[in-house]
């Protein structure tokens, strides 16, 4: 089929694309150095929906260089995009719709095909990248002669891998031939994989991306100027010698081992890119382009994609309208926020509340000396983020005013919102808030940061228990976005609408949850922790405990990811959810026996490699029954697709959807298995231990 047969038969089936049409107007260059046909790619939409390249897209950029390489007196072409945005890439929302190999292999040709025409047309091209341009939107630039980029360009990069793709349209040939293969393992593989870092402009034409970086102010008109420059000669742009011996193999082990590092395997994707940027040391562009088409087909029509699109759509839409959310309008405002606590979990929600809502915020404790230490540490942090340039000097000192501290609840008595961060005491926290209420304003919201314990029993005794709301945060607060916020049972509408809108101005993902033991995020770690360790007390070794779980991907092993939540914070967990569910939670008497003396790890960390502590072997008593590594999986997979049924049977979210988010966003569940519930689906686990699927088919999973 020709190229034009290939975007008349995809656009059939793209019905709803929002289209990226192609405006094509003719500028005349300064110093004479000719007409310059210059397409502007705009959706028609502002800033917050990018454009994105569909068939329907793609289609109308071809109809525009075609024209202007019919034109005799065009003498270059140049390629820009709408306001702060080129392009956010492929649109991905009829992926899932496709039901067979040759419409996905359909996808990579029209790209190449079409993008190619701005090297390959004969006339001079020039990509002016004047913000977002992420994947298909980085990879037009790529195609193009000469490249600007604005010094205010927040977003470039290649995320395809993190989504369970590859760079579909060039991006793993011409990125190492122009870059070198050590930079673009690095744009491709390792800042996909590294929570999708993103390039900013000057960090891009540092690696060679960009020829050049021009002011923002007015970036269109000095890319013109520059334009005309380097086609009168006046500007020569020269791009270093690529270093095609053993450099380019090294740069490519280096992937590899970083992507075992991440994925372990379990994800095709950055494998898939490493082989493709490894040929294209030798490939020329047609073979390296056909490599492209043929193994983005490949992923298209794996499960793998569907998964990762499932987890992407979750993240960048169920996780905007929380389920169960109140009208917004029931929220009250917020002009002061108090911090019960100084210690660090304090401190951190402290610096967070004080720099998304710029409010005063007051930390109180028992005595001056922790106050002033919980301050002290607010104060720090925004001295590191002044001296990292994230905060300008004027800025760090505001932020510095707004955080203070008191001995004296009192100081909480004009405020809107307080929440408490101590220790995970019920009866502690009831006696917190008996006393905040005698001082506080009526319709004062109580935020309890409380990891497992009944909101509902923590405002049982209270004169107002319908402002009282379980606010739960991850640690560490600045990176982690989930926020569970649970409804006790008597938390009415505005208290949890008032919820909702704090934690939206905090920038975090906020998921409605049902006021139940550990409430998502802990109850299911606590009963994968549970089992692992049981596994161990059985006689299974750690190590291979540890090793059985590395096929998933996960962001750590268990019994590192026990050191990091804190051995008696997960001991006080487990008990917890002992004491509420027995026949399913059990507490390891090992774990008590380490918590017990003093331990804070299994490990020892010599050379920054785990080796077992020799005085936990020496506490703990195991077993003669040794899991293998692929039954202790199975059982740990077992229990979550039980828990989690039981979860959703006990109404602790509202669906399915809802699990999978706070675990994508709470614990780290690798993005490229696409949240747990479809990865029980798709190996049957779900079906074999609940007699039902999570979703129904052809979510998250091939039609």
């Amino acid at each position: 089929m020709s190229l034009q047969e290939l975007i008349d038969s995809a656009s059939a089936l793209s019905t709803d694309e929002v289209v990226t049409v192609a405006h094509s107007r003719d500028v005349v260059l300064p110093g004479k150095a000719g007409v310059m046909a210059l397409i502007t790619l705009d959706n028609g939409h502002d800033h917050t929906k990018p454009n994105t390249f569909g068939p329907k897209g793609l289609g109308s950029l071809n109809a525009a260089l075609d024209a202007a390489l019919a034109r005799e007196e065009i003498v270059a072409i140049g390629v820009t995009g709408k306001p702060f945005i080129l392009a956010a890439g492929a649109d991905l929302t009829g992926v899932p719709k496709l039901t067979d190999r040759d419409q996905a292999l359909a996808l990579g040709k029209i790209g190449h095909g079409v993008m190619r025409k701005l090297v390959d047309g004969g006339k001079p091209s020039f990509a002016f990248v004047n913000g977002v341009a992420l994947g298909g939107g980085l990879e037009v630039a790529l195609h193009a002669t000469y490249r600007t980029v604005s010094a205010a360009a927040g977003m470039l990069s290649t995320p395809e891998v993190f989504l369970g793709l590859i760079p579909g349209w060039g991006g793993n040939f011409l990125l190492p031939n122009l870059i070198g293969a050590d930079n673009a393992v690095k744009v491709v593989v390792e800042n996909a994989l590294n929570q999708n870092k993103m390039l900013s402009g000057p960090d891009a034409v540092k690696l060679g991306i960009g020829d050049v970086l021009l002011d923002s102010a007015d970036f269109l008109e000095q890319s013109l100027l520059w334009a005309s420059k380097v086609l009168t000669g006046a500007v020569v742009v020269e791009r270093p010698e690529i270093d095609r011996g053993e450099a380019w193999d090294a740069a490519v082990a280096r992937g590899k081992a970083f992507a075992d590092l991440k994925v372990s395997g379990a994800a095709p994707a950055p494998y898939k890119a490493l082989e493709l940027i490894a040929a294209a040391k030798d490939n020329d562009r047609d073979r390296g382009f056909a490599a492209e088409d043929e193994a983005l087909a490949d992923l298209i029509m794996s499960e793998e994609l569907r998964s990762g699109l499932y987890a992407f759509d979750l993240v960048n839409k169920r996780a905007k309208r929380p389920a169960g959310a109140p009208d917004k309008s029931l929220a009250r405002p917020v002009t002061k926020v108090g911090v019960v606590g100084a210690g660090l979990m304090a401190g951190q929600l402290a610096l967070l509340f004080a720099r998304r809502l710029e409010v005063p915020v007051v930390l109180t404790d028992l005595d001056q000396e922790r106050v002033d230490r919980g301050v002290g540490y607010v104060h720090g942090e925004i001295d590191k983020l002044l001296g990292k340039g994230r905060l300008r000097p004027d800025k760090a000192n505001q932020l510095k005013a707004l955080v203070t501290g008191s001995v004296d609840k009192g100081a909480f008595a004009d405020a809107d919102f307080v929440i408490e961060a101590v220790f995970e005491e019920l009866q502690l926290k009831k006696t917190i808030f008996a006393d905040l209420e005698k001082i506080i304003r009526p319709d004062a919201v109580l935020a309890t940061n409380t990891s497992s314990l009944s909101v509902t029993e923590m405002a049982a005794d209270l004169e107002h228990p319908e402002r009282v709301v379980g606010f739960h945060f991850f640690n560490p607060v600045a990176v982690l976005p989930l926020l569970e916020i649970i409804r006790a049972d008597r938390t009415d509408d505005a208290t949890l609408g008032t919820a909702f809108a704090v934690g939206k101005t905090l920038k975090k993902s906020c998921v409605l949850v049902k006021d139940a033991p550990a409430f998502v995020v802990n109850r299911l770690l606590t009963r994968f922790l549970g089992e692992v360790s049981a596994a161990v007390d059985e006689g299974t070794p750690i190590p291979v405990a540890d090793k059985a779980l590395s096929a998933l991907g996960l962001p750590m092993p268990p019994f590192v990811l026990l050191q990091l939540v804190g051995l008696p914070v997960a001991l006080h967990v487990a008990e917890t959810m002992n004491r509420a569910y027995p026949d399913r939670f059990a507490v390891s008497e090992n774990l008590a026996k380490v918590v017990a003396a003093g331990k804070t790890s299994f490990y020892l960390w010599p050379d920054g490699k785990p080796v077992v502590d020799p005085e936990v072997e020496a506490l703990v008593t195991v077993g003669d029954s040794p899991s293998t590594p692929d039954d202790l999986r199975t059982r740990v997979l077992t229990a979550l697709a039980e828990e989690i049924h039981i979860m959703l049977e006990e109404g602790v979210v509202a669906e399915p959807q809802d699990i999978d988010l706070c675990l994508l966003l709470g614990a780290g569940w690798p993005f490229h298995l696409g949240g747990i519930t479809p990865y029980l689906d798709r190996t049957g686990l779900a079906e074999k231990t609940n007699g039902t699927r999570f979703l129904p088919k052809g979510v998250a999973t091939l039609p």
